[in-house]
């Protein structure tokens, strides 16, 4: 048996396992794989009924932090319609060794097959008490830093401190300080270097921002933002990163982008992906859709996202569909 028959395809939350051929009374264990902490093991036993099983492999980061997850499983017939069993949804279920997630199919099942696990959220139990924390929001949370000056900044603008210049959004209006706007965007830098209108009148028309946006922009730009309005507004930050040369939150927003890809948000990532030149993104979108078959999954959208794509891109989704293919 080849090894690929052992490994699990994945993306950020989501792992797939392609199961080729069992025999009548059988028991695999797939490869180890990555997902957010952990490393993780799928692994399927057929007897009278077929159980597969999903957990962390053992390791002292499992007995010190066992996860605690939430997440979806399917079983996809992998030819034909792609009918799916699921499984009702997990939540917040602590997992630490192979008998704590077990799921029993009474179905007969034949041919090849597909084990597909989204992972919805891991979090760990706080080392201080109280509610688990999400592993995949802590990443923001240390990039906010308690110093001082930072606090400092932030109350600048929150409090409007000697604010001297007004961005116009598209339904209200903001006080900030050109010094710290300069400091932070080339672009600003050379609005306020040169006799622009910018300059003279001490106003910026941001109008393709609506103010809450622009205000999570700003927050951003003086250290203070929060995690909910950085997801809240995470494409509109991006819009805001390249059309001023914010680079870092450029990158933020990438790799947060990055990490919960769905059937419900591919699309969309996927056009700005190609919009804002971001490959990895593109090429992630582009996996889920097609290596992954979500796109089976999401028919009706994709085929009008198809209708009106730039050229260019539907011509690398279906070079990615014809490599896939090959690969068969």
């Amino acid at each position: 048996m080849s090894d690929s028959a052992y490994r699990v395809e994945t993306t950020s939350r989501l792992a797939q396992w392609r199961i080729d051929n069992l025999a009548s009374c059988a028991y695999r264990k797939s490869d180890p794989f990555k997902i957010g902490k952990w490393n993780w093991h799928l692994a399927v036993e057929k007897n009278r009924m077929l159980s597969i099983k999903l957990y962390p492999e053992i390791s002292n980061l499992t007995r010190d932090n066992p996860p605690i997850a939430s997440f979806v499983i399917r079983l996809v017939c992998s030819t034909g319609d792609r009918s799916a069993l699921i499984h009702p949804e997990i939540k917040d279920k602590q997992l630490k060794n192979n008998d704590d997630f077990v799921w029993a199919i009474e179905v007969p099942l034949t041919g090849k097959f597909i084990i597909d696990v989204e992972f919805l959220d891991l979090k760990t139990a706080s080392p201080h008490g109280g509610e688990p924390c999400s592993i995949w929001a802590e990443g923001l949370t240390q990039k906010q830093s308690n110093a001082t000056a930072i606090a400092a900044l932030g109350r600048m603008l929150s409090e409007s401190i000697h604010t001297d210049i007004v961005i116009n959004a598209s339904d209200g209006s903001i006080g900030t300080h050109r010094a710290v706007l300069a400091a932070r965007s080339p672009v600003f830098h050379s609005m306020f270097s040169h006799d622009l209108k910018e300059k003279e009148l001490s106003t910026i028309n941001i109008s393709d921002m609506s103010i809450e946006a622009c205000r999570a922009f700003l927050n951003y730009i003086y250290g203070n933002i929060q995690s909910e309005d950085f997801l809240t507004h995470r494409l509109a930050l991006l819009q805001a990163a390249d059309k001023y040369d914010v680079s870092d939150l450029k990158v933020a927003c990438h790799e947060s982008l990055l990490e919960d890809i769905d059937t419900k948000n591919v699309l969309e990532r996927l056009q700005n992906a190609s919009l804002y030149q971001l490959p990895e993104l593109k090429t992630s979108c582009m996996r889920y859709l097609v290596k992954f078959g979500k796109m089976f999954d999401i028919r009706d959208d994709f085929s009008s996202f198809l209708q009106c794509a730039d050229r260019e891109l539907i011509a690398e989704i279906f070079q990615e569909i014809l490599s896939v293919w090959k690969g068969f």
